[in-house]
């Protein structure tokens, strides 16, 4: 089946009520504040191992409409390897065998998922590797889940990287957004090299371009 991605608005505005004769889905629930039970793990925004010489730091701010920070965020990645592949490796969330808990990754595997807690500022920061290229004219770019307090559904969006620029401008998606909405998915190049500054704006001005599946 394929699927075809639509730029879309962070928080919609609700439906209206289903035509005559037809039954109305069942509303959704707030995703959160939930996250600090379960859901985040040790190490879970280090998706490339310690040391590892290609490995690249990517991190930034979730914020609302008002631009506040949202402190209790999730910011799920999933991308590819350096030489595209999607394959990963298994092992992100380990358990204790005795005490049923996260003993986080292995520290060896790039598995090509990180799922990050926001901090009380609102920030996050993920150690990974440059995504690979899939197949042209798409751009190399890192898959972004947002899941925070007061959205009934979890937001996707999509990073790309600055020193990609020819091949940004043949990406399908980025060539369908006007300059202003398309700066929203490009990465920031900042101190120290390899890192980079990715803000999440939820609503209002600057808001980041989010994508529906369909």
């Amino acid at each position: 089946m394929s699927e075809r991605l639509v730029p879309t608005r962070g928080l919609a505005p609700a439906e209206g009520p289903a035509p005559a004769g037809t039954l109305a889905p069942t509303p959704s629930h707030t995703v959160g504040p939930f996250y600090g039970y379960a859901l985040p793990f040790p190490g879970g925004g280090d998706l490339a191992p310690a040391g590892h010489p290609g490995a690249i730091t990517l991190h930034g701010h979730v914020r609302d409409g008002e631009g506040t920070p949202v402190p209790d965020a999730l910011v799920e990645l999933w991308q590819a390897g350096p030489d595209g592949s999607l394959a990963g490796a298994g092992g992100s969330m380990r358990r204790d065998p005795v005490t049923g808990g996260f003993l986080g990754r292995n520290g060896v595997d790039f598995t090509g998922f990180g799922r990050i807690a926001t901090d009380a500022d609102g920030h996050w920061t993920a150690r990974t590797l440059p995504p690979g290229g899939p197949a042209a004219p798409a751009a190399p770019y890192i898959s972004v889940c947002v899941h925070a307090r007061g959205l009934l559904h979890h937001l996707f969006t999509r990073v790309y990287f600055p020193e990609n620029a020819e091949a940004n401008a043949a990406d399908p998606l980025l060539t369908s957004l006007d300059p202003a909405r398309r700066e929203t998915l490009v990465a920031t190049a900042v101190s120290p090299p390899g890192t980079y500054r990715f803000d999440i704006r939820l609503q209002g001005e600057g808001e980041t371009v989010f994508l529906e599946f369909r």
